[in-house]
Formats: C-alpha cells, sequence, structure tokens
C-alpha cells in the first residue's frame, strides 16, 4: 500500500478479530480444479455504482458456512466492505434457502443445504461506491475482487478453485492479471484459478483506456494500463513515458530478480476516486487524480505511486512476513513486521521514483528534508514507538480526527521506515567503504533470480542475519533504538554520512509547494506551529507550538489578522514584519460561532526544511540516487 493513501483506507466494520492461538487446520475444499466454484459478474451498470453477481458454490448436505472476504493482503487489515454486499439470496436446486448472519462474526452466513444438493447459487449485488470509497464513475470502474464474492469457510485459499467471467459495459476496454481471459462481445472468461490468485488480481475496466509497454523479454513484459474519466487525461508526456520505460530495467537491477510471468501496472485517473495505491504480485492497483500523468507536479509530489507498487512484487509479495501470511481472508493479519514490508518499500519506492527519472536525482535531497521534518516534528514520538505503528497497523490506518501528530498515524512509519532504511543503506556503503550497499541485500533477499509469483517468508531475526551477512554491525541493537523504542527524534546519522545537515530557511521547499498545489493552504508547521487552508481554516495545531500557546485549534476560522481580512499574503507579511517587532500577530478567529481575538507570540520568520551539503565531504545521496541500471 502506498503511504500517502494509507490514511484514505476505509472500514465497513472493525469486528474484533480472535488472536491466532492455535495453528490454523484447513477443511477440505468442495470448489476443486475439476470442480471449481463459478463466479459471473455483471458489471454492465457499473458506470451506475452496480454489479450484479450470481456464484455457484460446491457443496455437501448439511449446515454449510460461507464467508465474505474480511482481512484484505495490502490493505493490512478488516477492510473487507461489508456493507456494500446487499440483496443477497441463495437456493439450491431451484428452491430459495433461508440464510442467518453469525451472531458474532458478522462476516459469515450460515444456510443448511438439503441433502443430495450438490451446489448451491448465491446472488447478490455489489454497491460499488461510498462516501470515501469510490470504485466506479460514469467512464471507470475498478474490480477488487474480493468486493465481489462469497467463499467457503474454513478453507486454505491457495485450494479453492474458482472460474470467474465478467460482463463490461458496452464499448469498454479491461486490463488484469487474469489468465487466460476470453472475450466474446462484452464478456470476459478466465481460467480456472485459485481464490489468492483472484484476490490478488484486481481488473480495471472503462471506456478510455491507453496501454504502453515498459518492458518486454520473449513472453514476458511489465505493461502500464491506465484508464480515464477523460481521454485527454491520457495524454502521457514523452519524456515522462520515457522515464516509466525505465522503471523495470531500474527495479531489476536493484533486485536482481524477477518474481512475476508478466506485470500490469494498473491506473486509474479520476479525481472521483480517492488517492490510492494496492500491491498485488503481478499488478498493481493505482489510483491517482485526473492530471497525475499531465501536470508535473503530481509527479514530483506523488511520483512513487507506481513505483512503490511495482516494488512490492518483490518486497511484500513474494518476500512476505510470516505473520502477514495467512491462508485465507478470515484470519486476522499480524502487521508487526510492517516496518519492513512498508517502511523499506517506502525508500525503495521512492529510490526506483529518482533512479528512472519520474524525479530528477537532484531532488532527493529536497524530498528527504520532507520526510525528516516531518517525522522530526511528530509531537507523539515522544509517547509512541514506530513498533505500536505497526502492530497496531489494523486501526492506524482507519484513525481519525484532529491532533493527528499527537497521536501518529500509518503514514509515519512509511516515512520513518525510509529514514532507517536509508541509514541502513548508507552504513552498509560507509563500513564496505563502497563495496556494498541495500542492493547487495536485495539480491540476497529476493533470491533466486526468476520464479512465477511464490511466497518467501522471513522473521525479524531473519532479515537481520541476512543484513549481517551482508556486512557486520550490530542489526538487533540498530532496530532496537529506532523501531521498537521510543525515538524522540528520527535517524540523523545518514544525513552527515551522506554528506548533508538539515537546515531551515525561509525559501519554500518544492516539494511541499508540489504537494500544495492540489491543496493550496498556508503551511506554518515548522514556524509557528499550525496548518491552514487558503481560506484561514485551521487544519491541523502543533502540540507546545507558538500557535497552540496562542489558543489555535483545528476547524478554527482566522477572520483577521493585525486587524485586516485573511489572506495567506496577510499572514506571511504579518510574520515576516514580527521578525522586527516583540508585538504578538493579532488573530481574530471564530469557532462554532463565538468569536475571539487571540494573540501569536511567534518572531522566527517562514521556515521551511532542506537539507545542505557539508563541504569536503562525498555525496552519498547522489551516488545512490543516479541510475543503476545498465
Amino acid at each position: 500500500m502506498h503511504r500517502l493513501s494509507a490514511v484514505l483506507v476505509l472500514c465497513a466494520l472493525l469486528a474484533p478479530a480472535a488472536v491466532r492461538s492455535a495453528p490454523f487446520v484447513a477443511k477440505p475444499s468442495d470448489a476443486t480444479q475439476a470442480q471449481p466454484a463459478t463466479l459471473a459478474l455483471d458489471a454492465s451498470r457499473a458506470a451506475d455504482g452496480i454489479i450484479e453477481v450470481h456464484e455457484r458454490l460446491p457443496v455437501t448436505s448439511g449446515a454449510f458456512t460461507f464467508v465474505y472476504p474480511e482481512w484484505i493482503p495490502g490493505e493490512h487489515g478488516p477492510t473487507g466492505p461489508l456493507s456494500n454486499l446487499a440483496a443477497l439470496r441463495v437456493n439450491a436446486d431451484g428452491k430459495s434457502l433461508d440464510w442467518r448472519r453469525d451472531a458474532v462474526d458478522m462476516y459469515a452466513f450460515h444456510v443448511d443445504v438439503p441433502s443430495g444438493a450438490q451446489a448451491i447459487d448465491i446472488d447478490f449485488t455489489v454497491l460499488m461506491n461510498a462516501e470515501d470509497d469510490v470504485m466506479s464513475t460514469h467512464s471507470l470502474a475498478i474490480l477488487n475482487w474480493n468486493r465481489a464474492l462469497l467463499y467457503q469457510a474454513g478453507i486454505d485459499s491457495h485450494q479453492y478453485f474458482v472460474k470467474p467471467s465478467i460482463v463490461l459495459p458496452a464499448g469498454w476496454d479491461f486490463a488484469t492479471a487474469l489468465r487466460g481471459a476470453s472475450r466474446s462481445g462484452d464478456r470476459v472468461d478466465f481460467d480456472v484459478t485459485t481464490l489468492n490468485m483472484l484476490v490478488d488480481s484486481p481488473l480495471d475496466f472503462g471506456r478510455y483506456v491507453k496501454k504502453w509497454d515498459l518492458w518486454r523479454e520473449g513472453s514476458a513484459f511489465v505493461q502500464l494500463d491506465a484508464f480515464a474519466d477523460y481521454p485527454q487525461d491520457l495524454d502521457l508526456p514523452p519524456n515522462l513515458l520515457k522515464a516509466y520505460q525505465r522503471v523495470p530495467a531500474e527495479a531489476f537491477a536493484l533486485y536482481g530478480s524477477r518474481h512475476f510471468i508478466d506485470y500490469h501496472a494498473l491506473v486509474t485517473l479520476s479525481d472521483a476516486i480517492g488517492f490510492q495505491g494496492i500491491e498485488h504480485h503481478q499488478s498493481s492497483d493505482n489510483r491517482a487524480p485526473d492530471d497525475f500523468f499531465t501536470d508535473p507536479n503530481e509527479s514530483l509530489a506523488a511520483g512513487d505511486l507506481i513505483t512503490h507498487e511495482f516494488s512490492h512484487s518483490w518486497n511484500g509479495k513474494y518476500r512476505r512476513p510470516a505473520d502477514l501470511t495467512t491462508p485465507n481472508f478470515q484470519v486476522a493479519q499480524l502487521t508487526d513486521l510492517l516496518w519492513v514490508y512498508e517502511g523499506m518499500n517506502q525508500y525503495l519506492g521512492d529510490l526506483l521514483s529518482f533512479r528512472a527519472g519520474i524525479r530528477e536525482p537532484k531532488q532527493y535531497p529536497e524530498y528527504l528534508a520532507t520526510l525528516y521534518a516531518d517525522m522530526d516534528y511528530r509531537t507523539g514520538r515522544s509517547t509512541t514507538p514506530l513498533i505500536d505503528l505497526t502492530t497496531g497497523a489494523p486501526y492506524y490506518y482507519v484513525a481519525r480526527g484532529a491532533y493527528p501528530s499527537i497521536r501518529r498515524g500509518a503514514g509515519d512509519f512509511y516515512s520513518e521506515g525510509e529514514l532507517v532504511w536509508l541509514d541502513v543503506d548508507t552504513i552498509i556503503r560507509e563500513r564496505s567503504h563502497g563495496a556494498r550497499s541495500l542492493d547487495t541485500f536485495l539480491h540476497r533477499y529476493t533470491e533466486p533470480s526468476v520464479t512465477g509469483p511464490i511466497v518467501v517468508t522471513y522473521t525479524r531475526a531473519e532479515i537481520e542475519n541476512l543484513l549481517n551477512e551482508v556486512e557486520p554491525y550490530d542489526w538487533h541493537a540498530f532496530f532496537q533504538r529506532y523501531i521498537y523504542q521510543i525515538s524522540v527524534h528520527p535517524p540523523t546519522d545518514m544525513l552527515a554520512r551522506s554528506g548533508w545537515k538539515m537546515v531551515y530557511t525561509s525559501k519554500p521547499n518544492e516539494f511541499i509547494e508540489a504537494m500544495q498545489a492540489s491543496e493550496p493552504g498556508v503551511l506554518g508547521w515548522y514556524a509557528y506551529g499550525a496548518d491552514l487552508n487558503d481560506e484561514g481554516v485551521v487544519r491541523d495545531v502543533r502540540q507546545g507550538s507558538a500557535a497552540w500557546r496562542a489558543g489555535l485549534a483545528p476547524d478554527m476560522h482566522i477572520l483577521a489578522v493585525n486587524g485586516q481580512q485573511f489572506s495567506p499574503d496577510v499572514l506571511a507579511y504579518a510574520v515576516r514584519l514580527a521578525e522586527h517587532s516583540s508585538a504578538p500577530i493579532s488573530l481574530i478567529t471564530t469557532q462554532t460561532g463565538w468569536y475571539q481575538t487571540l494573540s501569536l507570540d511567534y518572531h522566527g520568520g517562514a521556515r521551511y526544511p532542506h537539507l545542505e551539503r557539508i563541504a569536503g565531504t562525498p555525496d552519498m545521496l547522489a551516488q545512490i540516487m543516479a541510475p543503476h541500471a545498465k
């Protein structure tokens, strides 16, 4: 999952999940390769937010339980949108059967199968769109199969077989990593596949589509498949396309391996669908704004969207934490090692975006400054270590509310994970005098060189042991310090080791400016300690800052600054004047119908984070971010 999108994951129901106290023992699967379940989707009205589902599940007579997927791989939580399942009907041999929801496990449904029946027919409607969870528009749609299926409870998803098909809206095209697509008119049939592979193979479809080969060798390929609300948003600039075409080569150089048969980077371009990125082994589900390919600010601010998810094919899908690898979608995932799965991948996805040229390698120090400052100014870091954020990820992904820097959030183990793994990289490079790097570790980590989409699990001890084989060091103590214990500041040594130091100046940071282009506002976080939108509504206030002491609070509206009507320019002018005055800045505010005048006692001027070169030292960041593919 992508760092910027982690906070957008919605959970329809966070039901208490039982802790795994005993080894899972799978029930025999009634859906075999010879006699699979059939899943027929009518998505002809997807533009209206509706999919009709007909499923036939092989069964044996007697009590039978079927389930709706709850714990979704890549989303790291019980995020199956159960409330989107509607109009459920069950039949056997043409006769309607009564079904009942489990009183404790809301994702489970019970039915009594009549004697002699060998299958049950299930029909239901998938409601595709909800607030902050839009999956279809007039011109495109995203199908995550887990949202549109039910399956036999208690089975191993690797041994449960499904024959899927879909009816598309007239004239729409599609893309997916599923095998054996056979199209007749608007209907597409696929080969029989295992349940886990089906859920791991999302399908995008729409009326405006472009597909580009990024790499091809024999029958293997990497393809970028883009679906847009408007045809002009598919006009990918030639230079940007060339950068994306360099991504596979840079990934192969980084990892020294490939663990997919072919790969589809699926992208939807729609302002109606929230920003998101979800990894799959042979594809990725990337969701971006209309102008993601046509606005340079989007590539600067979020140019790692596709590279992050592509990197997950190796780190997260092929290599995966043992406790995050579950036999089916009802077993709770243990997420403590997301500091490797997502934290390291945040570093690698960013690295690939710079090495490939989606962003210029010389821009990485400015980007790194934003990450470091953001993490260093998280006031909650004095109480909450990263391990709590990864262990509690299913909660932190859906956490909402004001003052997130006090609570911390799931995005922290992405951003700070990048700092930790950059530190690892620079330690290896320094101690080996440039002979080895994190790239060396990754080649060992993802051996052998070529396989199909299989999973090889790991533990913390195995990660530390492999690092120690690459470069002897007390890696256990290192991770203990930055992951498992409270760390008042993020890792800092890698900055000086790389030839750089943190500074704060009045010059705006170009990455912050790029991010604000799509969400205009006033960033005073590193100065007086508040962020506002461009109309003066307070988004957040930093604990202990001048804004905090003044009494500013989220959702408060600043109407006037020093007697003038608020505007971003008026506030900036007041901050500049205050540098040369001892008088506080006067703010007239309103909050839930009450007006008050607050005094902002701040005199430090505008402050933005940057990295500055340390004279006479090698620039290790330039070496790391330079293209590596031959």
